[in-house]
C-alpha cells in the first residue's frame, strides 16, 4: 500500500479527459492518429501534411459503425489544435489523484474517442465506471484498507463500501453528467469534479466549424476535420449567443449549414444541448476558468462568423453587452452549472487541469475534505495568438495587473522544454503587452507569472504560412471584436 502524508480515500477515482485529450490509434494499421510525442507533428499536420485525414469520420462511422479507431490512454504529451490552442497532458492531475487513494489501482483513466457523440461515450463511461468500482472492491489493497478503517472506527459508518469519484476536464464533464442520468450509476457516485466543462456549450465550436474560408491554412484544415466530428457539434452553445447588435437568439442548424457545417449533425446536437439532463452532477465541485479573453457571442452573415468577447443580457433599454470572461475557450457562465458554487481559477482552458490549484481542489474533493478557499486573488488574463508566422514577431497582451513590472513573460519550446525568450512587458496604447521575438516552426508555450500562484499559460503554433489577407490573430473568419460589435 502506498502511504502519503495527507488524507486518503478508499473510493474509486476515474479521470476523464477533455476533447482531444485521449490518444487515438487506428486498429487497422496500428498507427497513432492523435497524441504523438513529437510536437513537430502538429506543425506538419495543421499546415502541410495529410495526417488529419484518418481522423475524419468515415461513412461507416457516420452510420454508427464504430471501432476503427481505439482510444488507448490519456495524452502524455502536449497537443495542439487551432482555435482551441494547446492542451496540457494530465500527468500532474493523475499523479495528484493517485497520491490520495489507498492504492494506485483505485485511480483509473477513461480514454475515449472524442470524435464521436457524447451520448455514445457517456454510455461507455457508465460501463467502465461500474467495472472499475467492482475491480477496485475486489482488489487486495481495498480489503486491507477497509479492515484498517474499520479497526480505527468501531461504528457502522466506518464500514461503508467504497463509491466512485469522477474527475473530469472539459468535454469529460459532459460525459460524466450524461452518464449519471442513470440513477443506478448515480447512486454509486459520491462526488463529481469538473474542470472547465462547457455545460452550456462554447461559441468556439461554431468557429471551428466555420473557419474554412479566407483564413490561415491551419484553420482551414481544422474546419475540414471538425465538420465530420459529432463530438464537436455536441459542444455547440445552447444559450442565446447569436446577435445582430440589438437582440440575441439561439443557434440554429441553418446557421451551421450556412457556415459550411453539417445540418443533420447540428440539428441532432443542438436538440441534445437544449434538452439538458434533469439531474445535476452528483456532489458537484466545479472549477471555472476566468479572466482570459473569451469568445462569448457571434454575429453570422453571408457564410461568415464574427466573434465577440461579450455576451448579451436583457435590460430596461434592450440589451446590454457584458464581458463575463472565461478560460479562453469556455465562457465563465457556460462552465457554471446551477445551483452549485464554483471555484474560480485564472487559467486557460487547455491548462486548467494541469494547474497546481486545480489538482489541490480535486484532491480535497476526492478525500471529502473541501477545506477551501483554495485559491488566491490573481486576475491575470493572457491574450495570445493561436497561430503565428515563423520568423515574425508576435504580440502578447496581458491584463489583470497594474504595472508591466508586476509580471514576467516567458516563451518555452515545448519540444525541448527550453526557454527561448523572455520578452519584457511594457505599455502600448493603454495595454500591457510583451512582444515575442520571431520563432522557428514548432509548438511553444507562453507563460505569464505574477508570483504566488501557477503561471497562466497558453500554447501557440509557429509555422511557415503563405501570406494571406486574414489576420492570423483572430478567432473567426472576420476580426475579433472587443465589445463594440
Amino acid at each position: 500500500m502506498v502511504a502519503t502524508a495527507g488524507p486518503q480515500t478508499g473510493d474509486a477515482v476515474i479521470l476523464i479527459p477533455g476533447i482531444m485529450g485521449s490518444e487515438l490509434v487506428d486498429i487497422t494499421t496500428g498507427r497513432t492518429l492523435w497524441g504523438l510525442s513529437d510536437p513537430r507533428w502538429y506543425v506538419s499536420a495543421w499546415t502541410s501534411g495529410t495526417s488529419l485525414t484518418a481522423l475524419r469520420l468515415t461513412p461507416e462511422e457516420r452510420s454508427g459503425q464504430y471501432g476503427r479507431v481505439l482510444a488507448t490512454r490519456l495524452i502524455r504529451f502536449p497537443a495542439f489544435a487551432p482555435v482551441l490552442a494547446g492542451l496540457s497532458p494530465y500527468e500532474q492531475l493523475l499523479k495528484g489523484l493517485r497520491a490520495v487513494v489507498w492504492h494506485p489501482a483505485a485511480a483509473a483513466e477513461f480514454a475515449y474517442d472524442w470524435r464521436l457523440p457524447i451520448a455514445h461515450n457517456a454510455a461507455l463511461l457508465a460501463k467502465f465506471a461500474r467495472r472499475h468500482l467492482e475491480d477496485w472492491r475486489a482488489h487486495p489493497a481495498y480489503a486491507e484498507g477497509r479492515a484498517r478503517r474499520v479497526g480505527r472506527r468501531a461504528d457502522a459508518e466506518g464500514d461503508v463500501p467504497s463509491r466512485l469519484v469522477l474527475v473530469a476536464h472539459s468535454m469529460g464533464g459532459l460525459l460524466a453528467w450524461q452518464a449519471c442520468q442513470d440513477p443506478d450509476l448515480a447512486r454509486q457516485v459520491r462526488t463529481t469534479v469538473t474542470l472547465g466543462t462547457p455545460f452550456f456549450g462554447a461559441p468556439k465550436a461554431v468557429v471551428m466549424l466555420g473557419s474554412g474560408r479566407g483564413v490561415p491554412l491551419p484553420r482551414g484544415r481544422l474546419q475540414r476535420l471538425a465538420v465530420t466530428l459529432p463530438g464537436v457539434y455536441d459542444l455547440l452553445p445552447a444559450y442565446r449567443c447569436v446577435t445582430d447588435g440589438t437582440t440575441a437568439r439561439r443557434l440554429t442548424p441553418s446557421d451551421i449549414e450556412g457556415l459550411g457545417g453539417d445540418r443533420e449533425l447540428a440539428a441532432s446536437s443542438l436538440a441534445m444541448r437544449q434538452d439538458r439532463p434533469a439531474r445535476p452532477p452528483v456532489g458537484h465541485v466545479q472549477v471555472v476558468g476566468m479572466h482570459q479573453p473569451t469568445v462569448q457571442a457571434l454575429t453570422l452573415g453571408q457564410g461568415t462568423v464574427t466573434t465577440h468577447r461579450f455576451t448579451y443580457r436583457p435590460s430596461s433599454d434592450g440589451m446590454d453587452c457584458v464581458d463575463v470572461g472565461g478560460d479562453g475557450t469556455v465562457p465563465r457562465e457556460s462552465a457554471q452549472l446551477p445551483p452549485g458554487a464554483v471555484v474560480p481559477l485564472a487559467q486557460s482552458h487547455g491548462a486548467v487541469a494541469a494547474a497546481a490549484e486545480a489538482v489541490l481542489v480535486a484532491q480535497d474533493a476526492v478525500t471529502d475534505r473541501r477545506t477551501g478557499p483554495w485559491l488566491g486573488e490573481t486576475r491575470i488574463g493572457l491574450d495570445v495568438p493561436d497561430v503565428v508566422r515563423a520568423g515574425r514577431p508576435f504580440r502578447v497582451a496581458i491584463s489583470g495587473v497594474r504595472l508591466p513590472t508586476d509580471v514576467r513573460c516567458v516563451v518555452v519550446d515545448v519540444a525541448s522544454g527550453l526557454r527561448v525568450d523572455t520578452p519584457p512587458a511594457r505599455w502600448q496604447d493603454g495595454t500591457i503587452v510583451a512582444e515575442g521575438r520571431p520563432l522557428r516552426p514548432g509548438l511553444y508555450q507562453v507563460r505569464v507569472d505574477s508570483g504566488g500562484m501557477s503561471p497562466v499559460t497558453q500554447m501557440l503554433l509557429s509555422a511557415d504560412l503563405p501570406e494571406q489577407p486574414a489576420d492570423p490573430d483572430t478567432a473567426g473568419i472576420e476580426s475579433l471584436q472587443d465589445g463594440t460589435g
